[in-house]
């Protein structure tokens, strides 16, 4: 600190009001923009500038948009670079020191419940929050789709030592699945079963050709406990598929919601920005949106809140 305090001095300081204005400021510098607190702030504590090429001094920030927002604003001179990014780490560091009066542990504290309402706040008005649940969605169909292809062929494997001729006949591993878990022991497969078997297949030729099938087959008997292992399986993989399916509806009522909502907003931003044009006959540029990032001056203005 010794070091540091030859090279910086503190100018300035303004707490917070309430945690509400901290709040307002971080959002505000996140987004590169100058608020009124800060605009004021800085022309109290910095000499008035009225041409920015003319002024004996510049302002360090450590985001390049901020400080364009604030030369804007201000026209202050602005400059960002690695140097003002050190002296800034140095000032957050040592900035207990600087303050007089400010307790062990208010900074922290400050810093922490301001992240808090920060990051609840950017959650709860994620624009993107629709589509995060559209992609959750996706990766979790493919995830699904591989584990119950995988589960599948071992129920083939392992259901296909007793009734080989299944697999020739049934082709779609869904319905494999469920003729298995109706079948069980072929020995017991008689025309009894054909109505069932037709509900299953949905084709009551098919539903003969298992029937048949079970009747000639050259597959090994197995044995109750075997069985019971078998059924138990083929019905936890009917579940994921039917689970997989039900995802699957839900993901296409989501991304039609989702297109129907930006068709609308597409439509009536056509039409707004066509009104203004023709009202104003002049033309709008619409810059592409300003990321989240961080920026922060000399004094460190963006960090503490006081309640």
């Amino acid at each position: 600190m010794t070091r540091f305090g030859k090279v910086v001095k503190l100018k300035g300081f303004k707490p917070f009001v309430s945690a509400a204005n901290a709040l307002g400021e971080i959002n505000a510098i996140s987004e590169s923009q100058c608020s009124d607190d800060l605009k004021h702030f800085l022309e109290m504590n910095l000499p008035k500038v009225k041409d920015a090429s003319k002024a004996k001094f510049k302002l360090g920030v450590s985001d390049p948009k901020l400080g364009n927002s604030i030369g804007e604003a201000t026209s202050i001179p602005c400059v960002c670079n690695d140097h003002i990014g050190e002296i800034l780490r140095g000032c957050r560091t040592h900035f207990s020191r600087f303050i007089k009066g400010l307790k062990d542990g208010d900074y922290e504290k400050a810093q922490l419940g301001l992240a808090h309402s920060y990051s609840r706040a950017k959650v709860k008005f994620n624009v993107n929050r629709s589509d995060n649940m559209i992609i959750n969605a996706i990766a979790l169909i493919d995830v699904l789709d591989k584990d119950i292809n995988t589960f599948i062929m071992r129920v083939r494997e392992w259901y296909g030592w007793h009734f080989p001729e299944l697999v020739k006949v049934i082709g779609d591993n869904y319905t494999y699945a469920r003729v298995a878990l109706a079948v069980k022991d072929k020995s017991t497969l008689t025309s009894d079963g054909l109505k069932m078997l037709t509900e299953i297949t949905g084709d009551e030729d098919k539903a003969k050709e298992v029937i048949e099938a079970a009747k000639a087959s050259m597959g090994q008997d197995i044995s109750p406990v075997d069985l019971v292992n078998i059924e138990a399986f083929a019905k936890r993989v009917i579940s994921l598929a039917e689970y997989r399916k039900s995802l699957h509806e839900y993901l296409a009522n989501k991304m039609t919601a989702v297109r129907r909502v930006a068709g609308v907003a597409s439509r009536a931003f056509s039409f707004l920005v066509f009104g203004f044009w023709f009202r104003s006959r002049a033309f709008v540029r619409f810059g592409p949106s300003r990321g989240v990032t961080k920026g922060c001056v000399y004094d460190d203005y963006d960090h503490l809140s006081q309640t």
